[in-house]
């Protein structure tokens, strides 16, 4: 007779204690999972209080609620075996644990035994990590628990965990501790963050290799969702055995709780339950799937009344407004208009440009060095995606403000003597009313910055940094031109034809001295190849010089403009770590990121990287 049992993973879309969503996610889950005769069902790590809790972990209170509202979870456990992933704190230290209920009864509680601590990870100031092979006993209100590296039987089925960063960790694996002791198989409950193109590695790494490894089959379980404001979740579900993939579920969804099974042959591993996989991963749609996930989750979360934006005809501020309205229009297919309508709170709608025009309201705001071309840009892209728009000019208040500095400063401000001023004053004068516009709406308002911009400050604070969100930031510029060109004929924008005509420019200058992006800061595609060296890779100016002098013949400049462009890379960067500090929030969609409140940090006062680059221009 063959050892065979039925598996499942559950990912839920949490929020930081949000108990009543948490709770019903996990219980609805539970009971799909027990119509379809799951046996044992995982979910995702940290997922009764949500993971991005952040320093509440530190609290005693927050451990001892999930603790009380777990009570609540395990009459529901009849007939299966669930494992739910919360803190527990002992004697003033708070473990990141994952709870295993059987039949309506806790059998134990594996703890983490690697903490993540790189890129956006920060979990070593929240939890301390449980040493390997120790197990002992807990008071928990009255009962006593084991805790620590445990492993269990159900049904004749070994099993054990492997949490999250457990898994990354090469030579520190739990898994081969567990192979040791004979498991079956190995549960990874995770809160993994999304990035392009990580889910590939994760199934790799993580499941395959897992799998091969430990000679075992392998359920991974991730988080869903925009959880906390930045971090995005795919909810990737895999399941693996001996190496081999066996079923994914649908990632990025935009629903409250997906639930995969697998029936698993532990003896026979090609009796086993698989199917074709189908899940994508190209990059644009893969980005796309994302920010639309991501900016529901916002917008439903904060309990906005829909996005301002103000559109400009350029290309972040389009990409802004076309990911909205991709968000609209994936979101009301998966979920149907009844559902997606209640879950945004609009009104009564029955198509993708009438939400579009409930939720998005656009504004283009000119001054004399505003051009038609942009103007009709906007206006174009507005009316085919169906989103709000209106249309003021801000000369009146730019010539107010500047009239007054005239004043007190007894001259006039030119473009030879005050060129940054006269700019900033423009992208500021657009704030205040962008603002009142969103405020009246309750709605919340985006900034359209990217990362290449970040890198070097090349924004106005208190202007077009503006808002409370950034959807953007996190993506390069090269890539949004060309995702841009891709949306317009791949997910059916034809309103980007004209966006996608135009050369980046701020219009912040006369008309007559042609004012493009490059030409003030360097080619997009050298600053990009700077940045990933520079911040990705920590390497030092004149390492970089050397690595990408060695490419030189793919690069348009020679060494000694080369040396110029790192030279402004890195005073520039190091000149404007007080604007990255003020960035709105960000969601994080690339392997990089230069928020400095989840990925990069940098002090604001330093010494400008002075000596290190008289070593540059030395060579």
């Amino acid at each position: 007779m063959s050892k065979s049992l039925r598996i499942g993973g559950a990912t839920v879309n949490q929020t930081p204690i949000d108990w009543n969503n948490n709770i019903a996610n996990i219980i609805d889950a539970i009971t799909e999972a027990k119509k379809k005769d799951v046996r044992i069902l995982s979910f995702p790590e940290l997922c009764l209080t949500g993971y991005g809790c952040e320093d509440l972990f530190l609290s005693d209170w927050l451990s001892e609620k999930a603790w009380t509202h777990l009570q609540s979870i395990i009459p529901h456990c009849e007939s299966i075996t669930a494992c739910i992933g919360l803190p527990i704190r002992m004697d003033g230290i708070t473990y990141n644990g994952v709870c295993v209920i059987h039949n309506q009864k806790i059998l134990g509680i594996t703890l983490k035994q690697n903490l993540a601590r790189d890129g956006v990870h920060y979990e070593p100031r929240w939890f301390n990590a449980w040493p390997a092979e120790t197990v002992k006993p807990v008071q928990i209100h009255g009962q006593s628990i084991q805790v620590g590296d445990l492993t269990y039987e159900i049904e004749g089925i070994r099993f054990g965990f492997e949490i999250c960063e457990d898994a990354w960790r090469k030579t520190k694996r739990p898994g081969y501790r567990l192979q040791k002791r004979g498991v079956d198989l190995i549960i990874n409950p995770s809160a993994s963050h999304f990035a392009l193109g990580k889910s590939e590695l994760r199934e790799q790494e993580v499941v395959v290799d897992g799998s091969r490894l430990f000679d075992c089959a392998y359920l991974f379980v991730n988080l869903l969702g925009n959880e906390a404001g930045r971090m995005i979740y795919d909810g990737d579900i895999i399941v693996g055995q001996r190496g081999e993939i066996l079923k994914i579920n649908n990632r990025l969804s935009l629903r409250s709780f997906n639930l995969l099974t697998c029936d698993i042959d532990f003896e026979n591993p090609a009796k086993s339950e698989s199917w074709p996989i189908t899940d994508g991963k190209e990059k644009n749609e893969e980005l796309a799937r994302a920010t639309s996930l991501a900016l529901f989750d916002y917008l439903r979360k904060s309990k906005a009344k829909g996005f301002v934006l103000s559109l400009s005809g350029g290309a972040d501020s389009s990409m802004c407004a076309v990911l909205v309205a991709e968000m609209v229009k994936r979101a009301s297919k998966e979920l149907g208009w009844i559902e997606f309508i209640s879950k945004t709170g609009i009104t009564s709608v029955s198509n993708v440009k009438q939400a579009v025009n409930e939720l998005l309201t656009c504004a283009y705001q000119s001054t004399k060095n505003s051009s038609q071309t942009t103007l009709d840009a906007a206006q174009t892209l507005a009316k085919s995606i169906g989103a709000s728009f209106h249309s003021w000019q801000i000369d009146e208040a730019v010539n107010y403000y500047t009239h007054q500095i005239e004043k007190v400063l007894e001259r006039p401000l030119t473009w030879d003597s005050d060129d940054i001023a006269l700019q900033n004053i423009q992208a500021r004068s657009r704030s205040p009313i962008i603002w009142l516009l969103a405020n009246v709406r309750k709605s919340v308002l985006l900034t359209t910055s990217n990362r290449s911009e970040g890198d070097v400050g090349y924004a106005t604070m208190d202007g077009d940094t503006s808002g409370s969100l950034a959807p953007i930031a996190g993506i390069d510029k090269p890539f949004i031109i060309q995702w841009l060109k891709w949306a317009e004929k791949e997910l059916d924008y034809p309103g980007l034809s004209l966006v996608n005509t135009l050369q980046p420019t701020a219009e912040l200058r006369p008309l007559d001295k042609t004012q493009t992006d490059e030409k003030d800061l360097m080619p997009y595609s050298i600053l990009v190849a700077i940045e990933k060296l520079a911040i990705r890779d920590r390497k030092s100016p004149l390492e970089i010089f050397t690595a990408l002098a060695k490419v030189q013949g793919s690069l348009p400049i020679d060494s000694s403009t080369l040396k110029g462009h790192i030279t402004k890379f890195f005073r520039l960067w190091a000149a404007n770590q007080w604007k990255r500090e003020r960035l709105a929030p960000s969601f994080h969609l690339d392997d990089i990121n230069v928020d400095p409140r989840s990925w990069c940090r940098f002090p604001i006062l330093s010494g400008s990287f002075e000596e290190e680059l008289i070593q540059l221009d030395n060579i």
